[in-house]
């Protein structure tokens, strides 16, 4: 029983750490926004330098990430409601990096007992616990990456409602809050498709390891 248990425990904490290692790649890997700047023609639209943009953008980030920032974004305008709207997001930013680091030590503290031999982790239905931790996940993703993928716009604004409940100052003014100018949807989207992709890598990377370990498995029998 303590072994189905912490089989459970160590797969929850595999979820957790792909979703939230995917989510944080576009939060922490700043360059991913900078090499993005030309492309999405930020630059031309907005009569910004390209170190304008990079510094509000940095501004913001190091707000959302880093300790004992206060709110700015460079030279651009901002208002209370924009200015809020960042701080609404900081609690999540805040929260998936908790949840990182707390799957990681789960995962890292269950792997040490299994070596030590104080653990097993067993396996369901002759599949073991990394082969669930990739399936499900990836059926869900699929699921929502369909649907996302039909109305992008709509999905978009049902992300904002279910994590800002009862709240509008997502919706920003591009004359009051100018940083959104070099933020646009594609961006969003971008990030979103490199969440994805990363889980995704992750999944099918534990899916194809688990066959090929069950096929040899069943060769040596």
């Amino acid at each position: 029983m303590k072994n189905k248990i912490v089989t459970i425990v160590f797969c929850v904490a595999l979820i957790i750490f792909m979703l939230t290692f995917s989510i944080g790649l576009p939060i922490y890997c700043r360059f991913f926004y900078y090499l993005q700047i030309e492309p999405l023609g930020l630059t031309q639209s907005t009569n910004w330098s390209f170190d304008q943009i990079k510094t509000a953008y940095d501004d913001v980030l190091n707000f959302l990430t880093l300790p004992g920032f206060e709110f700015k974004t460079g030279e651009l305008a901002f208002s209370e409601s924009g200015k809020s709207h960042f701080e609404d997001c900081k609690w999540l930013f805040n929260l998936n990096l908790f949840a990182l680091i707390a799957s990681t030590a789960t995962l890292i503290l269950i792997l040490a007992l299994k070596k030590l031999k104080k653990v097993t982790l067993v396996k369901f239905f002759n599949r073991n616990c990394y082969f669930y931790s990739a399936i499900i996940p990836l059926i869900i993703m699929v699921v929502l990456a369909a649907i996302i993928a039909i109305d992008f716009n709509a999905a978009f604004e049902v992300f904002h409602a279910i994590l800002f409940p009862g709240k509008d100052n997502w919706i920003f003014n591009p004359y009051t809050d100018e940083i959104i100018l070099v933020m646009p949807q594609q961006f969003f989207m971008n990030c979103a498709i490199l969440i994805a992709t990363s889980f995704a890598t992750f999944c099918v990377s534990f899916i194809v390891a688990e066959i090929i370990s069950s096929k040899k498995q069943k060769n040596n029998a």
